[in-house]
């Protein structure tokens, strides 16, 4: 299969040093709200990436479920690969990439743990069903079939059949804290444009970057 000639033209407006916002996270912000507004399918979505102690890279897709001044706010099971890798290297890179509208943004910081009272917060507004699935799934281990989960998961469901389901101790947030945020608007010719908001003390530098 030949797929060389797979290519189209960016042709959405570009993005200017002098309409940016000070903060990432306004920018952000921003652009998040035009990609709902816009109803793309699950603008929420990003690529993780995590590198173990062997320096072996892993990347999966994931929800973002929080973002503020202090960062973006994922949920996982403590135990699974992710989690694994992240407690032995916390650097992370995360990658949105809104197709429909030519843009990427690219995330590169540190992880760590929120509270719990702030993953039980989450966790008490997710569908039953989700809070269930979470306590029957051993995240990233094998498992021998689909009936297995699908027995655990009755189990599950039945021992808590009359009550509020509890937040497993293995389940929980993670925030990465931002080291780096780089703002990617396709434009005509590859002639991208991009700019990088990188931390310095308390404050941002914005550097363009060329494409």
């Amino acid at each position: 299969m030949d797929i060389s000639d797979l290519r189209r033209e960016y042709t959405f407006s570009g993005l200017q040093r002098e309409s940016l916002c000070s903060s990432p996270y306004e920018q952000f912000e921003i652009w998040f709200s035009q990609a709902t507004q816009a109803e793309l399918e699950t603008p929420n979505a990003f690529s993780l990436a995590t590198v173990n102690t062997h320096g072996a890279p892993s990347v999966r897709t994931v929800l973002l479920k929080l973002f503020d001044q202090q960062g973006f706010v994922f949920f996982t099971n403590y135990s699974s690969h992710k989690a694994r890798d992240i407690a032995d290297n916390p650097n992370v890179a995360a990658l949105f990439h809104w197709l429909e509208f030519d843009r990427q943004v690219k995330i590169e910081g540190r992880a760590e743990k929120i509270s719990t009272n702030d993953s039980l917060k989450y966790f008490s507004s997710r569908p039953r069903g989700s809070q269930i699935g979470a306590w029957c799934s051993h995240q990233s281990r094998v498992v021998t079939s689909r009936s297995l989960l699908e027995t655990q998961f009755q189990a599950i469901k039945e021992k808590f059949q009359h009550q509020e389901i509890p937040l497993p101790d293995f389940w929980g947030g993670f925030r990465i804290i931002p080291q780096s945020i780089e703002f990617w608007q396709g434009r005509e010719n590859r002639l991208h444009d991009r700019f990088r908001f990188v931390r310095e003390e308390n404050d941002w530098r914005i550097k363009r970057l060329a494409p």
